[in-house]
C-alpha cells in the first residue's frame, strides 16, 4: 500500500492553524484544526474530511481556560462523546489531574485520576487509576539535556492473575 502525506502549520501569539492532506488509493483525506487564544481562554476545532466518502469523519469542538497552575478543559467529539478534565500543579513537585468522560446513548461513563511527582530535578514518577480498573505506573529518567528513558506498565487491576499487563519502555530524543 503506497500513500503520502503533506503537513502544513501556521502559528501566531493567540492563532494555531494546521492542514494535512493524507493521499490514498481510496481518494484523499483532509485533516484541519485550528486552536485559538486570548487572556488565557483556549478554543480549538478539528475536522476531517474523507473525500472518499464525501463526509465529516471527524467533527470536534473544545474550550480551555488556563492559570499558572490549573487548567480546566472541555470537549465535544462528533456531537455525542463529551469529556472535561481539570489539571493542577500543586506545588513545584506534585503535579494532579481529573478527567471525565461519557457518550451520548449509553449509560458509561468513564472517569480517571493521575499524579506525577518530582523526585528530583531530572527524574520523576506518575501514576494513574480508571473506572475500568486500570492503573498505570511510570518513571521518566532525564539521561542528559534532550534524553528521556521512560518505564511503564500498565496493569488490568479487574484480572490481576489473568495477564495481558503491558510493560513499556521509551526512549526520547529533542533535538
Amino acid at each position: 500500500k503506497k500513500s503520502g502525506k503533506i503537513k502544513s502549520a501556521y502559528k501566531r501569539e493567540c492563532l494555531n492553524l494546521g492542514c494535512d492532506v493524507d493521499f490514498d488509493f481510496a481518494g484523499p483525506a483532509i485533516h484541519g484544526s485550528a486552536v485559538f487564544g486570548y487572556e488565557g481562554w483556549l478554543a480549538g476545532y478539528q475536522m476531517t474530511f474523507d473525500s472518499a466518502k464525501s463526509k465529516l469523519t471527524r467533527n470536534n469542538f473544545s474550550v480551555g481556560y488556563k492559570t499558572g497552575d490549573f487548567q480546566l478543559h472541555t470537549n465535544v467529539n462528533d456531537g455525542s462523546e463529551f469529556g472535561g478534565s481539570i489539571y493542577q500543579k500543586v506545588s513545584d513537585h506534585l503535579e494532579t489531574a481529573v478527567n471525565l468522560a461519557w457518550t451520548a446513548g449509553s449509560n458509561s461513563t468513564r472517569f480517571g485520576i493521575a499524579a506525577k511527582y518530582k523526585l528530583d530535578s531530572t527524574a520523576s514518577i506518575s501514576a494513574k487509576v480508571n473506572n475500568s480498573s486500570l492503573v498505570g505506573v511510570g518513571y521518566t529518567q532525564t539521561l542528559r539535556p534532550g534524553v528521556k528513558l521512560t518505564l511503564s506498565a500498565l496493569i488490568d487491576g479487574k484480572s490481576i492473575n489473568a495477564g495481558g499487563h503491558k510493560l513499556g519502555l521509551g526512549l526520547e530524543l529533542e533535538a
